[in-house]
């Protein structure tokens, strides 16, 4: 690994930010990269990291701002100089703790170091302008334009308000784009192979973690305050692993037996297959597929980790599943690919990256996933398939489309969820539920279960 010299926690975020709207990076690995490149106190780490997520997160809302000051569109400006102009606007006006002058003095420096005088001149007079005026931002009108104020207030793209809005409701959706803001929750998957959730709550504590039991997943812990994961004794002896209370609920919904054969359809990178793993005591076979090579590797060094060996990872193309392993499994587990609308809280990119197209796109994929994996499960055996999203295409949707190509399966009741909401408890009656981050606390998730019916 090379370490480059020691930068400011400023110039770190506007790397990240660069890679993520210029190069179509992903915010989660382009930070991490970036970061493992410097060698950085917390403190600075931490600043590096708001810096980038608020900024990615308000995308739409700081080039809007912008764009009311700059004399030149922004698309016309230098990409560097367009970063380093969202990344001021951030400080500006969404982190209040940060001085203005400090805000604007940084980011002219930044400017003279990847531009000339001109554009730091240009920096100086849009960011001081921004400054004067961010109190009397005119949003539009919530009555007369209720998308277009929530799109601005909160940071979403208008199509995606406009679709909650017909799905919840104003008051709801206002307080879904408020929850997709809020810092995510550090929620980890305590490892029972090799320990207990008392024991780990001890461990963690020592190692200097605030520890509470998760609200519905019976091995999730929120954390804080662990630090680095790499830094940590526990993390490293495998005795948990980093996972949302929504993605430890879809292990539970199928609840696989030991001994029993099961296909992850959609496994990289391993965590609900390490999880069933844990349910199953280690004790089966559980064929981990995905279509990439290279995300294999990954099922395979969190099962070392964690110590899981009932775990095999499978170049697989879960649509060719039922050709290659008819009537294979007890268990089939399909987490399908998906837009990724209920982890926007984690995902801060994610909400800027997919449109409404794209949404339907992936409701084709995921049924073409269901028909051509629907074959490897036997007749009497059970199917879990879940999304991370909140769209009804890719949800009940797709599941309702599924039952009427395939009569030889139904929906199960999932009232047998751990610590099941009793908002959902109808729904979950019918074979499917659907966690809200505003409503639940936890990612938006849609879980379905489903039996082949034996013939």
């Amino acid at each position: 690994m090379r370490f480059e010299s020691k930068v400011s926690a400023r110039e770190i975020a506007l790397q990240v930010i660069y890679r993520v709207m210029e190069e179509g990076a992903y915010a989660n690995i382009a930070l991490d990269e970036v970061l493992a490149r410097h060698t950085l106190n917390k403190e600075d780490r931490a600043l590096a990291t708001e810096l980038a997520y608020t900024t990615i997160k308000a995308w739409g809302t700081l080039d809007w701002a912008l764009e009311l000051y700059s004399r030149y569109p922004l698309k016309n400006l230098p990409p560097r100089i367009r970063c380093i102009l969202r990344l001021g606007a951030a400080q500006l006006m969404l982190i209040p703790r940060i001085p203005p002058w400090a805000a604007i003095y940084e980011s002219v420096e930044l400017a003279k170091k990847y531009g000339h005088r001109g554009t730091a001149s240009l920096v100086n007079a849009v960011l001081r302008k921004l400054d004067r005026d961010k109190g009397r931002l005119l949003y539009p009108d919530p009555q007369e334009d209720p998308a277009g104020y929530l799109a601005l207030k909160y940071f979403h793209p208008r199509w995606l308000v406009e679709k909650w809005l017909s799905l919840f409701g104003f008051q709801e959706t206002e307080a879904l784009c408020q929850a997709n803001n809020q810092p995510a929750p550090m929620v980890i998957r305590v490892n029972t192979l090799k320990t207990s959730v008392s024991q780990l709550i001890a461990l963690l504590e020592k190692e200097g973690a605030r520890v509470e039991p998760a609200r519905y997943a019976p091995e999730g812990l929120v954390v804080e305050g662990l630090g680095p994961l790499q830094d940590s004794p526990s993390f490293q002896q495998g005795l948990f692993y980093v996972q949302d209370e929504g993605s430890q609920l879809v292990a539970h919904a199928l609840k696989p037996r030991p001994g029993s054969v099961v296909i992850d359809a959609c496994a990289a990178p391993g965590g609900k297959s390490t999880h069933m793993a844990q349910l199953m005591g280690d004790e089966g076979t559980i064929l981990a597929c995905d279509i990439h090579f290279h995300r294999l590797e990954l099922i395979r060094e969190n099962c070392i980790r964690l110590g899981v060996n009932s775990v095999q990872p499978l170049l697989m193309d879960a649509r060719e599943l039922g050709k290659h392993y008819p009537e294979k499994a007890d268990y089939l587990l399909v987490d399908a690919p998906c837009s990724g609308q209920g982890i926007l809280r984690r995902r801060p990119d994610v909400r800027w990256r997919k449109e409404l197209a794209t949404t339907q796109e992936l409701a084709e994929l995921q049924f073409s996933i269901l028909m051509g994996a629907k074959g490897a499960l036997k007749k009497g055996g059970f199917m879990v398939y879940s999304t991370c999203s909140l769209a009804p295409e890719e949800n009940q949707g797709v599941i309702q489309r599924f039952l009427k190509a395939s009569p030889e399966f139904s929906l199960v009741s999932l009232e047998g969820l751990p610590n099941l909401p009793a908002d959902l408890l109808e729904e979950a009656r019918q074979g499917w539920v659907q966690y809200l981050p505003h409503r639940h606390g936890i990612d938006g998730f849609f879980i379905a279960r489903l039996t082949k019916i034996p013939k």
